[in-house]
């Protein structure tokens, strides 16, 4: 496949044609491209090599037997595309990104996709700007505010209970936010109760418990859909099993929550819970005070899998599997304007100072400046690397 060879021609592209035909060669992985010019154009390019299913759309597995061989691949100009949109901008994040008009009937592209509510959130943020500096998109990026929350705190709000563990969960979440939060206690026992408790109450409430036991969590997007329309799924006196099913796993996170951080539920916080962790390679094969020098972490993190920083965790331990250890703001025209993160530093050498420096920085939204033209480059610079070949002797 070798895609990012592909890169080298599209970064000399002159224009959004050159930048198209550039990538009609990009095979895997599957990837959203954007561009922007110094004349004010933005595009956006999905590359990647997809097959042609004439009878089929992939989804199952299907006899060996070739009456299901694909017909070669859809070439880049049968591939959606956007240039200059009316909207002025567009966002990727992994959503369901099909134009309105695309015929997925036919070439038929993917059908899988991941929730969009990262999408939504950075939508609503785009939408109440005018315009989008810098530090604008330096918040977007680290925005953690969570959809799927902030619906849950929805359903919760006319509820009510006798139960004081209960009670005192509908008391924590009532107006809260969605704000993510290392230092949220409601981030946390939202968390516990999506994560561990609602997706089990859930599957065993809607199917029978040996179909519901049969697989894991259950998609957050059809899970939410069916609580808040309970008619769909629920069967006779839905509302009733809905909300019995809402407080009776909100009751087993609350006491999952003492359990985990003490009874007083002020002290709780989402970041004693999930951590990041960068784990070197080699850390499992030394004593414990090297380990202490090689692994970065763990550190208390915010964010969900659900928020525009995204943070997607173990649900056993809640350790960060997922997430942006790279950020990049591109100042277009004005490069040295520009802006980076990197995680946890520069430097592979555990000695070197810059081995972990941008692990703080990473954490508390920071950039650094991503410097582009020789003369700001040589201005900064604060140490040069040779690599020099050495002589073989015999």
């Amino acid at each position: 496949m070798s895609p990012y060879f592909d890169s080298m021609r599209y970064m000399r592209a002159k224009n959004f044609a050159q930048f198209k035909r550039d990538l009609a060669t990009w095979g895997a992985p599957t990837v959203n491209q954007v561009y922007a010019d110094t004349h004010g154009h933005i595009g956006w390019v999905p590359s990647g090599l997809a097959p042609k299913r004439p009878n089929w759309d992939g989804l199952m597995p299907v006899p060996g037997d070739g009456r299901y061989e694909w017909k070669g691949f859809w070439p880049r100009e049968k591939m959606p595309f956007a240039y200059d949109p009316t909207k002025r901008y567009f966002t990727t994040s992994n959503e369901m990104n099909l134009p309105a008009d695309f015929p997925y009937r036919e070439r038929k592209l993917g059908f899988e996709w991941t929730n969009g509510s990262r999408h939504q959130r950075i939508e609503e943020v785009l939408r109440s700007l005018p315009k989008v500096s810098i530090e604008d998109s330096e918040r977007l990026q680290n925005d953690i505010e969570s959809i799927p929350a902030r619906r849950l705190v929805a359903l919760l709000a006319p509820l009510t209970s006798d139960d004081p563990s209960t009670r005192a969960a509908l008391s924590l979440l009532k107006g809260w936010d969605g704000q993510m939060r290392a230092d949220s206690a409601q981030a946390a026992l939202e968390e516990v109760w999506l994560s561990r408790h609602l997706g089990r109450a859930f599957k065993r409430a809607v199917l029978p418990h040996a179909a519901a036991d049969a697989f894991g969590a259950p998609d957050t997007a059809v899970m939410l859909e069916s609580l808040e329309h309970p008619q769909a799924r629920f069967g006779e006196n839905a509302q009733v099993k809905r909300d019995a099913v809402l407080l009776a796993s909100l009751h087993d996170a609350y006491q999952e929550m003492v359990r985990l951080q003490g009874r007083d539920s002020t002290a709780w916080q989402w970041g004693k819970l999930q951590t990041n962790l960068n784990a070197h390679p080699l850390a499992d094969l030394v004593d414990g005070e090297t380990r202490a020098k090689l692994d970065v972490g763990p550190i208390g993190k915010g964010g969900s899998a659900y928020t525009p920083n995204q943070s997607t965790y173990r649900a056993s331990d809640f350790r960060q599997m997922n997430g942006p250890s790279f950020r990049v703001i591109v100042d277009v025209g004005d490069w040295d304007n520009s802006r980076a993160m990197n995680l946890p530093g520069e430097s592979g050498d555990a000695d070197d100072p810059h081995y972990r420096d941008l692990a703080q920085m990473w954490l508390n939204g920071e950039y650094f400046p991503l410097l582009y033209t020789r003369a700001a480059v040589e201005k900064a610079t604060e140490r040069r690397i040779h690599l020099v070949p050495g002589v073989r002797t015999r």
